[in-house]
């Protein structure tokens, strides 16, 4: 009885230490069917190639076989950009010493936010740049991925600091899929986040 009732103790502290495991965590995005077998099409994140912070170039490759969180920003804006990479810093932290999973910011104002100015940018937020890629390149091209991410990023001059953008924090496995997505201003959505990151990487 003895050794029954270790063992159930044994069990009880180990289930307490695993993730919580979510009733479903689905593939998002538009899907298609292949029309000769029928099978689904998942939507998936094209191919990319942009700049970061250490003059580095950016791919689909820098991400092979991890997970990765992105989001779209600029440094001067003036409105919910604060708020999200105070909750973008939460996920760094949590998630700094694990390498199954990497950080991608879009600046969506590549005219101002040069590579200098994101080299800066970074360091002033204290972050390791093989950690969290600050990314910028062709204006059109971020504004069409932003689209891929199920984001938005555009040109408005009747916006706070010119531009629209969500708050979105997406969360994209290592087969390109989006499989999870928060509002990065809300502290709560991004604890509830964490929860998705983790079920991920326990698979």
């Amino acid at each position: 009885m003895k050794y029954l009732f270790f063992a159930f103790a044994v069990l009880l502290i180990f289930s307490c230490n695993l993730p919580e495991i979510p009733k479903n965590l689905p593939i998002l995005g538009f899907h298609d069917v292949d029309p000769a077998t029928g099978d689904t099409i998942y939507h998936t994140i094209p191919d990319f190639s942009f700049t970061n912070q250490d003059s580095l170039e950016i791919t689909n490759a820098t991400f092979a076989g991890k997970a990765y969180i992105a989001d779209f920003f600029f440094t001067s804006c003036p409105t919910i950009c604060p708020k999200v990479k105070k909750q973008m810093m939460r996920l760094y932290e949590k998630y700094r010493t694990d390498d199954r999973l990497l950080l991608l910011s879009h600046t969506i104002d590549p005219k101002r936010d040069t590579v200098g100015k994101l080299h800066d940018y970074a360091g002033r937020m204290g972050v390791a740049s093989d950690k969290w890629h600050f990314v910028t390149g062709e204006k059109d091209k971020i504004y069409t991925i932003a689209d891929d991410y199920m984001s938005i990023a555009t040109e408005n001059p009747d916006a706070p600091g010119g531009f629209d953008h969500s708050g979105w924090l997406l969360l994209i496995d290592k087969n390109r899929h989006i499989r999870a997505y928060c509002n990065g201003t809300e502290e709560e959505e991004v604890t509830r986040f964490m929860k998705d990151i983790d079920w991920l990487l326990a698979q």
